[in-house]
Order: C-alpha cells, then structure tokens, then sequence
C-alpha cells in the first residue's frame, strides 16, 4: 500500500511549524530584518554602517520592548533608524500575530484554524473563539489611547522643540510608554538622560506613567473593563487579580521608595512635590518600560535592589511588558497562603485556581531566577563589573525593561549577546521557547507508585 504523502506532510508541517515555532521565529525574523536596516548607512546620523553586532542588540532591544541600548537613539541614529526602532517597538508591542491577523481580516480573507491557534498562543488567550474580534479590538484600542497620550505629551514637547519636532518625539514617547520599551529622544537635551529632565514635571510624569500602567495591565483586562465598566465584581478572576496586585506594587514601591530616598538623602534641595513624582516614576516604570527620572545610580541599595524585583515581576499577562507577570506573583503567594490553611487547593474570590497554572507559576519563576542569575555571574565574570551591577541588567534585559546602571554600551559583544538572549527569552516568554524545542510526550493515564520525600 503506497503511503499517504499528504498525512506526512502534514506531520511535518505540524512539526517544522507548530504555534509556539511561529512565536518564537516570527520574533527572530522580524529582529533580523530590522538588524540589517539598521546596518545601513542610512540608518545612522554619519552616514556609516552600524556593527551589526549592535544592530542585532537594538533591534532585540526595539522588537522585546526593553529598551537596553548601545547607542543613544537620538544621537546616533537619523530619522530613518528611529523610524524602524519605532515600526520594531510597535511591531513587538503588539504582537505580528495580532498585526497579521488584523491585516488579513482587512481582506476579508478566510483565517485558518492554525493562525487562529497561533494568535491565541501569542497572546495568551483562553480559547480560540473570538480571535479575530480580539485583534481588532488590540489595534484599535493600542492606536487610540498611543493618539491620547501623544496629545497630552504635545503640550509639553510642541512648546520646547518646535511643532513638527514636537509632534514626532510626542508620538515616538507615547508608543514607547504604552508598549513599554523604554526608548526617548532626550539625547537631544542629553545622551542617555532618559526622562530625567523631567522629573519636576506633572503633566510628563502622570502622562506616561499612565502609559506604561495601561500598557502593562493587558489586553483581556481592558476587554473586560470596557464590557463590565466599573463593576468589579462582574469582573473575570484574571482582571481583580491583575487589578490589586498592580495597585499593590505600585503603592507599596512608591511608599518605600520614597522612604528609602529620604532617608537616603538623595532628594535633598528638591521641592515635595519632585519627590512625589519621582517615587511614583519609579515605582511603576520597573514594571517594565524602562524610562527614568532620575539617575538610577545615585538611588540607595535598597531602592536599586526593590527595582530589581519589580523587574523581574514585571507586568500583567497578554499585555505589552514582561516578566513573570503579576499573576504569577499572585499564585505563588496565594499557594503558600493555602499551604499555611492546610487547604489542598488554591482559592481566591470563590474561584479554584487549577493545579496546572500552579506548576506552570512556578515553572516560570525558575526558569526567570536561572536564567537572570547564571547570566549576571557570566557577565561579571566576562567584563569584570561587580555582580550587583550586571544583576540589575540582566533583570532588566530579562523582564523586558531597559532601566540600566549605565554598563550596557561598556560590555563586550558576549555580554550583549547574552544580554539580547535574554530580552528574547523575556519577550516570547521562557515555556513558550522551551515547548517550541521539547519533544512532544503522550498523555497516559497510568500512574507511578506514589512515595514521599521530605522537604523545606
């Protein structure tokens, strides 16, 4: 009997090109096309071709939404090179899968079982049903609210740079906020001084804090706000969950910061209100956009050390930032809760969350900490700089933030590689890049002989 070339071609299309391989090549691609734009000459202020070595670290940095960078986007790059950072950012923001989907639904193209899967693994969704009007409502959602904070942003930058000028970097900021990278112009004023300008300004500092926190809550809790407005108890276990623990962080860090700076005596000679602002600034913009107001150097130890677990906590699931996400925090501190009530399964809200989400928060807890801590001791080891410094970049390259202590355009082409390994992983996400490469295992329902071990 002659075999069924259609049946093995499909299993090897299935293999070759599974929703997690799409993730995670779809990435790959888009980093390297925009790796070889901005090689060229065009891309930079000299004229000259980039190291493509460095093209490679700011088009991950661009594409991850992290915002680690060898050279100062304004300084160095022309108007060409920031447009294809900006395109990155946005792309990477988003989502291509959400971008593609979108694009072929404009058509009103057939979209395939597989796509649609592809598009829910991407963004994490629940089911498969409703992808389409998901991405519709991403697009539409992200490009809005980039056009609100955009026109706030304009009444401070239109005034100090000229209208055009003004309306570019207002544009620029604003998606590099909401989509949590990191990236600014403000080389103009001064190579790698991010926001810190800024620091005395409440319209810049409550416009893309707002930005990022938007951002970073995800794309099904705005659903749910939108549909069920103000009613939180209508509202799913992901949105309350996401919703307390973001306000959580955000309070808890702005109150220790602030008093970690004061007693500190790092805000001295600065006005209350300056020091409001720059504890709320850096109590959110860890989680993860990578913006700063204030030269993160001269925070205390215990301000850089809460920054650097505010890193690697990052933001909310299907949302534009990284890290282990808040839900992931919320189980693991809910399981160990259950634990001390001796109860055998994790409550919240009258909800059961189930066994599975359990081991896979923990499964990207470990897989976060391995990775972030193994790179940091390479590093210092590699360009011998103290582990406290290569530890907050390597949490910052990991969750996806950019916030960084001034090493990056110092280390050697191994550490960015390391460095931009990491940004990758944080971006597609650990499991994601692990299940891509593991070996598929059937399920069986047999069971080993059950034996304990002592532990703790």
């Amino acid at each position: 009997m002659a075999p069924d070339f259609s049946i093995i071609k499909k299993k090897i299309q299935l293999k070759l090109f599974s929703p997690t391989k799409i993730i995670m090549w779809g990435f790959a691609l888009i980093i390297l096309v925009g790796a070889l734009l901005l090689c060229l000459p065009i891309s930079s202020r000299t004229g000259e071709f980039t190291n493509f070595f460095d093209c490679i670290f700011t088009a991950t940095s661009a594409t991850c939404v992290t915002g680690l960078v060898i050279y100062d986007t304004y300084t160095y790059w022309s108007i060409f090179g920031q447009l294809v950072i900006l395109l990155l950012i946005q792309v990477g923001g988003m989502g291509f899968m959400t971008l593609g989907i979108f694009a072929v639904a404009l058509t009103k193209k057939h979209i395939g079982l597989r796509e649609r899967f592809t598009m829910k693994e991407a963004i994490s969704a629940p089911t498969v049903g409703g992808i389409v009007r998901i991405a519709r409502f991403i697009f539409f959602t992200t490009i809005f609210i980039e056009v609100i904070g955009a026109f706030f942003l304009s009444f401070k930058f239109i005034p100090q740079f000229g209208f055009l000028r003004g309306v570019y970097f207002s544009i620029f900021h604003s998606i590099s906020a909401f989509c949590n990278a990191g990236f600014d112009l403000m080389g103009i004023v001064k190579p790698f001084s991010s926001l810190v300008t800024y620091s005395d300004s409440v319209l810049i500092n409550l416009v893309i804090c707002s930005l990022i926190v938007v951002g970073g809550l995800g794309f099904f809790v705005w659903d749910d706000l939108r549909t069920h407005k103000f009613k939180f108890s209508h509202y799913k276990l992901h949105t309350k969950i996401v919703l307390i623990v973001t306000a959580a962080l955000i309070v808890s860090a702005f109150i220790s910061i602030f008093i970690f700076e004061s007693k500190h005596k790092t805000f001295d000679n600065m006005p209350f209100g300056q020091r409001v602002l720059i504890s709320l600034f850096q109590s959110i913009t860890p989680r993860t956009a990578g913006f700063n107001t204030i030269d993160l150097t001269s925070l205390s130890d215990e301000s850089q050390l809460l920054t650097i677990c505010l890193m690697l906590i990052g933001g909310s699931p299907s949302s534009t930032a990284g890290g282990i996400k808040t839900t992931t925090l919320a189980v693991m501190l809910l399981s160990i809760v259950t634990e001390l009530r001796n109860r055998k399964h994790i409550e919240c809200f009258k909800r059961r969350i189930d066994d599975q989400t359990v081991r896979h928060a923990y499964s990207v807890l470990t897989m976060y900490l391995f990775f972030f801590f193994i790179s940091a001791v390479l590093i210092s080891a590699i360009d011998e700089v103290s582990v406290s410094k290569s530890i907050f970049e390597t949490a910052s390259a990991i969750g996806t933030v950019g916030l960084s202590l001034g090493i990056t355009p110092q280390l050697s082409t191994i550490s960015h590689i390391i460095l931009g390994l990491l940004m990758f992983t944080g971006r597609v996400g650990g499991l994601t890049i692990l299940v891509a490469f593991a070996k598929a295992y059937p399920n069986t329902a047999s069971q080993m002989p059950l034996e304990n071990i002592t532990v703790g």
